[in-house]
């Protein structure tokens, strides 16, 4: 297979998990006979400092014309408000321009990783959700004013935009386990009331073997620290998703752990890890690539149709941990963390065993 599939380092540790990335990359093309032309772009803050943009023309255009897109992180100190290009306004505009609706977080701890978790083991056994977050609408691109005096964030959701991403929610919960959850406020947003009675029309009208059931977000955040095992699939809007994400991550010991896929109506999809640029450790070789490896896995599988090479990624990941190739932010306490460019070897070496 060939593929076309550009690279966004971004900034703070972005380039070095998306080199662990790009290495494992090139390793799945040579070992299983593909083609992939990795082809690097710049995006977020240092994008601002070459061009003045977070998103430069030509990178969107690379986008446009790729199979998928790998990213980093983006964002840190120097580009924080008040400065008024920041380098979170490019990733927004890119999932935009892609119609990048429905964004993918697996949460799945792996057992060797329970005790770095806050949670019970009992707690964590059996844990296998799925959000689905909307990624285009709501708060986040809604009509925004400040003066003196007041501030203003319009949140805004059409029948449409709702309809979309709990289709793609619901197609999901059918090869997993049927069960869907939606997450709303609706007791006290209209925006919730209207994703609440769109959602249910749906899944009645279009996926009648899916069992739904509707959870109020401040529940939902409770639930999974006390019974996350009970969710398979959760479909939410876009700021619910983005906290209730960062929340779950925690199942896994450490945010450094979760992919993301951000998908549209076609096969193009953004992949990145949930965590942040850590500009604190940028540099130092210590940033945890495991969720950057983990997207590499869902880039193969969703856009790339590669379904083999996708379980050999998961696979590799899931042996490293389980031979103890731990970063900073999980190696438990006496023993000695592995760094980045150790833990892209380790999976590399393990993808071998995995064909």
């Amino acid at each position: 297979m060939k593929a076309l599939i550009a690279v966004l380092p971004g900034d703070g540790i972005g380039p070095e998990v998306v080199g662990q990335g790009t290495r494992l990359l090139r390793a799945v093309a040579e070992r299983f006979g593909h083609s992939f032309e990795l082809t690097e772009a710049p995006m977020g803050g240092v994008a601002i400092d070459l061009t003045a943009s977070p998103l430069p023309p030509e990178t969107l255009a690379l986008c446009q014309r790729s199979e998928a897109v790998l990213l980093g992180a983006v964002g840190g100190p120097k580009w924080d408000p008040p400065a008024k290009v920041r380098p979170e306004q490019g990733l927004l505009e890119l999932r935009k321009a892609l119609g990048l609706y429905a964004n993918l977080r697996p949460v799945a701890p792996f057992p060797a990783l329970y005790d770095a978790s806050s949670l019970k083991p009992e707690v964590l056994r059996g844990v296998d959700l799925l959000v689905v977050r909307e990624l285009t609408g709501g708060i986040y691109f809604g009509e925004k004013r400040r003066d003196e005096t007041q501030a203003f964030d319009a949140c805004v959701y059409t029948v449409e935009e709702v309809v979309r991403v709990v289709r793609a929610a619901a197609t999901l919960a059918r090869t997993r386990r049927k069960r869907l959850t939606s997450v709303d406020k609706a007791n006290v947003l209209e925006t919730s009331r209207l994703w609440r009675a769109v959602t249910e029309r749906v899944v009645r009208e279009e996926f009648p073997d899916v069992e739904l059931k509707h959870l109020l977000v401040d529940a939902c955040a409770m639930h999974l620290i006390k019974r996350p095992a009970d969710f398979d699939v959760i479909v939410t809007e876009n700021m619910f998703g983005d906290i209730l994400t960062d929340e779950a991550a925690m199942l896994s010991g450490s945010i450094g752990m979760l992919p993301s896929a951000s998908l549209g109506a076609n096969r193009r999809g953004l992949y990145e890890p949930i965590h942040g640029s850590a500009p604190d450790i940028a540099g130092r070789g210590v940033a945890n690539p495991y969720g950057t490896l983990l997207s590499v896995a869902m880039l193969l599988r969703h856009s790339l149709g590669l379904e083999k090479e996708a379980r050999a990624v998961e696979a590799a990941v899931a042996t490293s941990i389980e031979a103890g190739t731990l970063p900073a932010d999980l190696a438990p306490p006496g023993t000695r963390p592995a760094g980045t460019e150790e833990i892209g070897t380790a999976v590399l070496a393990h993808l071998g065993a995995h064909r």
